[in-house]
């Protein structure tokens, strides 16, 4: 078969969708392909082609031979919330969370956070969104504002980027109601709860949503994709997306904007000029919450944030332990990455932060760390002689604080990729340590 488009039917929280076409259907792109039967958010084919192919898990779609940008306009809408139903918008920083659900928030005395954190290391498409087109990230947090009722918006961004800040001041000019928030460059301070707790110094409970701090969070390309919606008409079809890593063109991050949903990863790397020789894995995502996939199947999808090819893995065959923290890789994770290393896991713990919510793990206070010397004691009670972490940036700060003086070497779930890129390794903070 020849170059297909494969549209997954899970892109969002919720159920998969379910298809609302049928094999050897002609559809032209924007047209809605998949709906939600429940919590879910729309499907649009982001090319015009035929069904070839519809499984339980996806819908295939071969390209005509002639493509346009043009696309079917979602249907006029009565509500900013509806709009952003019928274009199928979710959170696009990895998360989708339907966002029509959240438009629906009534915040009369509230605020809109825009998410602008852009948290996981080695993304770069956010910022250069932003720094290129910050008015339509504004006119999404204006949106968001009107479909609410909130009086009042912040714009949470690390103050490392200077350029999209600025960018961000220069169109705001003198606008009162939308407010820059500069945050520490730390991981993970792009997540929900501890963005709220920058901005107003409050800790959500782990069982909280942000709506009941009277804020609705908001990821920056989601932004962009309210006022598509909004202003355009627009489905989601498109989709912001790094590529970076063990490439031909070199470890600086390549930043492709609008890529059609359903497009083969394999593609873009190919347009980096293919992979350098040999590597160790494709992550889909960020270095610390994405997910190692096929390089043959994977495929760009709503919430693709990035594509990282990384250098082989480091070998350790000795007996290992694992430290599982909830604002990184799960232990489902932690274990791939320490069979990859040919090492035999011995011992499992988790953050003494973490709290198990309906079997997903939350932390308590995501970047501010309690101390980790409990759990490295633990794992080496238990014969580990190294650790294999996957802990935020003040948890990996602690671990370092201990582990070493115990004789345990570590290792971080994301060193494969940091040593690719010539990142700093997730290890010790300037700050002073915690027992």
């Amino acid at each position: 078969m020849e170059q297909v488009y494969s549209f997954p039917l899970k892109m969002h929280v919720g159920g998969p969708d379910v298809p609302v076409v049928k094999e050897g259907q002609k559809v032209k792109r924007g047209e809605c392909i998949a709906e939600p039967k429940g919590l879910g958010a729309k499907i649009h084919t982001s090319v015009s082609g035929k069904i070839v192919k519809i499984t339980d898990a996806e819908i295939i779609i071969e390209p005509g031979d002639k493509q346009s940008e043009e696309y079917v306009k979602i249907k006029k809408c009565s509500s900013i919330a509806e709009t952003a139903f019928e274009a199928g918008i979710v959170g696009a920083g990895g998360a989708g969370f339907p966002t029509h659900i959240k438009l629906k928030t009534k915040l009369a005395d509230g605020y809109i956070i825009a998410n602008c954190v852009e948290c996981e290391p080695v993304l770069h498409h956010n910022m250069s969104r932003i720094e290129r087109r910050p008015g339509e990230i504004i006119k999404g947090i204006r949106y968001a504002m009107s479909s609410t009722g909130a009086k009042k918006a912040y714009i949470a961004i690390k103050s490392k980027h200077l350029n999209a800040i600025k960018a961000l001041k220069d169109y705001l000019k003198n606008d009162s109601s939308i407010q820059i928030k500069e945050l520490p460059d730390m991981y993970p301070m792009g997540e929900e709860r501890a963005i709220i707790h920058a901005i107003f110094d409050r800790w959500l409970e782990p069982t909280q949503l942000p709506a009941e701090a009277d804020c609705v969070v908001l990821n920056a390309e989601t932004l962009f994709n309210i006022t598509m919606a909004v202003d355009h008409r627009k489905p989601v079809i498109d989709k912001d997306i790094t590529v970076i890593g063990k490439l031909k063109s070199g470890i600086e991050p390549n930043v492709f904007f609008q890529v059609p949903v359903g497009s083969s990863i394999k593609s873009l790397i190919e347009k980096c000029g293919g992979i350098d020789g040999e590597y160790g894995e494709l992550i889909i995502g960020g270095p610390y919450t994405g997910t190692s996939q096929d390089i043959d199947t994977a495929v760009v999808t709503k919430i693709s944030g990035g594509a990282i090819v990384t250098i082989p893995f480091p070998e350790y065959k000795g007996p290992i332990g694992l430290l599982v923290c909830a604002c990184g890789a799960n232990e489902a994770r932690l274990r791939d990455v320490a069979s990859k290393m040919h090492s035999q896991v011995v011992a499992v713990t988790k953050c003494k932060n973490v709290e198990e919510i309906k079997g997903t793990n939350k932390c308590k206070t995501p970047g501010h760390c309690p101390g980790q010397a409990q759990a490295i004691m633990y794992l080496k009670k238990h014969g580990a002689k190294r650790v294999l972490i996957s802990n935020c940036s003040d948890c990996s700060n602690t671990v370092m604080c201990c582990a070493p003086k115990m004789g345990l070497p570590v290792y971080h779930h994301t060193d494969h990729v940091f040593r690719t890129v010539n990142y700093p390794l997730t290890r010790r903070l300037p700050m002073e340590c915690e027992s």
